[in-house]
């Protein structure tokens, strides 16, 4: 039998329909190099829109100087930086300028250590607040100078109930920015709304990185500094630090780099903290001076109601802390807080304020007078006010 034959092969199927034609200018090979670049454009505008909405206003700010800043304000520190991260955000110090982390720290410095967490703990304003509330970053700062009078000015206005202060020093724009604004914020205490916010540490105000750190996190912050004649100051600030180093050597020896000579060490810490026109200069590139507070500190011993109205004016406050909280204290020399409702004892300074001071040699003090003169008479010109410091002494 003869074998069938094989089947048919199936048809071929059909081509398949030519490409359509690029648009004319077009390239086969992709979208053209206008339009590429077009949609990166658009992808990165997108990006950054994004970052700074999230980011928040804090990182768009910009200072608020009667110049330009030399540099851009620097931007926040993660909420959790790592040690050192945030090295290249320092800026150069002045000539003669020491780091202020190296200088002794006072009992006020206890904040800088483990004791942060629980800062808001302390005694005060703080304490009184109830565990209710919400914890903020501060709207008013007292960033100077040590050994004016700055823990004063906080007692006093810590007895205002729409104040809430930590009572210790957090040097967070100086010692401990790179924890972070959550570690910052923790360390504040619960407030109500209503109600503000406030921290010290004096050591801001010579702190040359401290300004735009500061303008970076709120551009309209208040800032308060009391300001002393800077000799008697500087003598102070010497006290402070020999009752708890008292081998180190005398006033006179450290305040000259050549008494023979009057010149006057200016890097030594105790004399560069007086110069204050040479700080205020750096604040002022990022604030108006109409953001900043400057009270005196003899003012504040002599006449503390007077000045407690204006720290209550600047802060929009109302006037509550008067003449009836304060007793003046003549064996310490200065004014003590006391409650008008009642008749307990006025509360006054620890042991380490009111310290009698070293006897100085006269001629070391006149020639410390001379060196601070013209930065007086420059620190009254730029804040419109005389704080008399060279009448005070005899100097008509």
């Amino acid at each position: 039998m003869a074998p069938r034959p094989a089947p048919p092969a199936p048809p071929a199927p059909p081509p398949p329909p030519p490409a359509a034609p690029p648009p004319p200018g077009a390239s086969a090979k992709g979208p053209p190099a206008r339009k590429l670049l077009f949609m990166c454009t658009l992808s990165l505008s997108v990006t950054y829109l994004c970052y700074s909405l999230l980011g928040g206003a804090g990182s768009l700010q910009f200072p608020l100087a009667l110049q330009e800043p030399p540099s851009p304000p620097p931007s926040l520190p993660p909420a959790a930086a790592s040690p050192g991260a945030h090295a290249g955000l320092r800026t150069p110090r002045a000539p003669g300028a020491t780091d202020p982390a190296r200088e002794p720290r006072t009992p006020d410095d206890e904040l800088a250590g483990p004791r942060a967490a629980n800062a808001s703990g302390d005694r005060g304003g703080a304490a009184s607040t109830p565990d209710y509330g919400e914890k903020r970053l501060p709207q008013a700062l007292i960033i100077g100078v040590k050994k004016g009078g700055t823990r004063a000015l906080l007692e006093a206005i810590r007895v205002h109930p729409d104040v809430r202060a930590v009572g210790v020093e957090p040097h967070f724009f100086d010692r401990n920015y790179d924890k972070g604004l959550d570690w910052y914020r923790n360390v504040m205490p619960k407030t109500l709304d209503g109600q503000l916010t406030m921290e010290k540490t004096p050591s801001y105000f010579v702190t040359s990185e401290a300004p735009g750190r500061i303008h970076a996190m709120a551009k309209d912050i208040r800032l308060i500094v009391v300001v002393r004649d800077p000799v008697t100051r500087a003598v102070s600030d010497y006290t402070q630090t020999l009752s708890k180093k008292p081998e180190i050597p005398t006033f006179e020896v450290l305040a000259f780099k050549n008494r023979t000579l009057g010149l006057v060490d200016a890097s030594w810490s105790a004399i560069r903290i007086g110069i204050y026109a040479l700080h205020l200069e750096s604040w002022l590139r990022y604030f108006p001076l109409a953001q900043i507070l400057l009270v005196s500190g003899e003012r504040l011993i002599v006449d503390p109601a007077g000045e407690m109205a204006k720290v209550q004016d600047f802060l929009g406050l109302t006037r509550v802390v008067t003449e009836k909280h304060f007793y003046f204290n003549k064996t310490k020399g200065f004014p003590c807080l006391k409650k008008p409702e009642d008749s307990s004892a006025p509360r006054c300074l620890g042991k380490s304020k009111g310290r009698a001071h070293p006897p100085i040699d006269p001629d070391v003090l006149r020639r410390l007078r001379k060196f601070y003169k013209p930065f007086n008479l420059m620190f009254y010109q730029m804040t419109g006010q005389d704080f008399r410091w060279e009448q005070e002494e005899g100097e008509k």
